[in-house]
């Protein structure tokens, strides 16, 4: 398995992407794509394989750090 973006990755639906985003910051988790529009975000597991976090609902409103944080390497 190569790569993991696309249509070759995870994708888990979270309660609430602002914190489970920080939770995973502070676990030392890269957040690579940030989810900027309160929906969606991109991290990396380990071994390198692309997982996208999903707001599950309609998404948060943009807040920051969020909003103005740069992607970081690849998704």
């Amino acid at each position: 398995y190569q790569g993991g973006r696309n249509f070759g990755h995870l994708a888990y639906k979270v309660d609430d992407i602002y914190a489970a985003c920080q939770r995973l910051m502070h676990g030392g988790v890269v957040i690579n794509r940030p989810p900027r529009d309160g929906n969606m975000a991109f991290v990396r597991s380990p071994d390198g394989i692309s997982i996208e976090l999903l707001q599950d609902g309609p998404p948060l409103t943009p807040a920051e750090p969020w909003a103005s944080m740069p992607n970081t390497g690849s998704w």
